[in-house]
C-alpha cells in the first residue's frame, strides 16, 4: 500500500484547538479562572473564524484539579480523573460564555451527561454543528478515566475529520528538554511523531501521539501567552513547532 502523503498543516478547513486549563489562570492569582484571559482567548478565536474555519475546542482542567497529582497523593485514580473531567466542564462553560459575548455561536458537548448545563456528546451531532459554523467545545475529556485531555483532542480530531490540532501551551514550541530548566534546550521547527515518542518529549502523551500518527493529523504547538498567537495559528500563520 502506498503511504498516505503528509498533510500540509497550514492548509485546513477544520481544526481542533487544545487549551490547557492552566492557560486560563493568571500567574500568581488565587482565582482559578481569569475572566480577562478567557475574554482575550475568545476574541482571538472569533477573529479566526471569518474565513469559514470549522473549529472544535478541547480544554483541560488543570487550573482546578489534576487527577494524576491527586492519585499520587493516595486518591483512587479513577475517582481523581472523574473530578478532573468536571473541572474541564467549568472551563468549557466559561469559554462558551465569553465566545457568545463575542457573537460566536457555540455549544458545549460533554462526554459525561449533564443535560442542565451541556449537550451530551454525539459524534454526528457535533459534526453537523461544526459544518454549520458553530464552535463546538468538547468537555469532560473522553468520559473515561486514565485518559488525558491531550488524548481527548486527538480522539475528537480523528472523529471530526479535523486536518490539524493546535496545542496552545506555555512555551513557544517543542524542545529537546525543558527550556525553563535548561537554557541550552534546543527548539524544533518541526519534529516527527516517532522522535517525540522515542525521545519522550513531554508535549503530549504517547496515546495522543499514536492516535494522531495513525490518522495523519499534524499537531502545531505554540505559545498561548503572547497576544495574537491564537489568531495567527488558526489562520495558517507560521508559528510554533509542527509535529508530523
Amino acid at each position: 500500500m502506498t503511504p498516505k502523503a503528509p498533510v500540509d498543516p497550514r492548509k485546513f478547513r477544520r481544526a481542533i484547538l487544545k487549551l490547557s486549563g492552566e492557560a486560563l489562570r493568571e500567574v500568581g492569582s488565587r482565582d482559578n479562572i481569569s475572566p480577562e484571559i478567557v475574554d482575550r482567548i475568545a476574541s482571538e478565536i472569533c477573529a479566526s473564524l471569518k474565513d469559514g474555519l470549522q473549529l472544535g475546542v478541547v480544554v483541560g482542567g488543570g487550573n482546578f484539579w489534576r487527577g494524576a497529582a491527586a492519585s499520587a497523593r493516595g486518591m483512587d485514580r479513577a475517582t481523581a480523573d472523574y473530578v478532573g473531567m468536571l473541572a474541564t466542564v467549568m472551563n468549557a462553560l466559561a469559554l462558551q460564555s465569553a465566545l457568545e459575548d463575542e457573537g460566536v455561536d457555540c455549544i458545549v458537548m460533554s462526554a459525561i451527561e449533564m443535560k442542565n448545563v451541556a449537550e451530551t456528546f454525539i459524534r454526528r451531532r457535533a459534526e453537523i454543528a461544526m459544518t454549520e459554523g458553530k464552535v463546538v467545545i468538547f468537555a469532560a475529556g473522553t468520559g473515561s478515566p486514565f485518559f488525558s485531555t491531550d488524548t481527548t483532542a486527538a480522539l475528537r480530531a480523528s472523529e471530526m475529520g479535523a486536518q490539524v490540532i493546535f496545542k496552545a501551551t506555555m512555551v513557544d514550541g517543542v524542545y529537546d528538554s525543558d527550556p525553563k530548566k535548561n537554557p541550552d534546550a534546543k527548539r524544533y521547527d518541526s519534529v516527527s511523531f516517532q522522535e517525540c515518542i522515542s525521545s519522550q518529549l513531554k508535549v503530549m502523551d504517547t496515546t495522543a501521539f499514536s492516535l494522531c500518527m495513525e490518522n495523519h493529523i499534524p499537531i502545531i504547538v505554540f505559545d498561548i501567552e503572547k497576544n495574537g498567537n491564537i489568531t495567527t495559528a488558526l489562520t495558517g500563520g507560521e508559528i510554533g513547532t509542527v509535529i508530523h
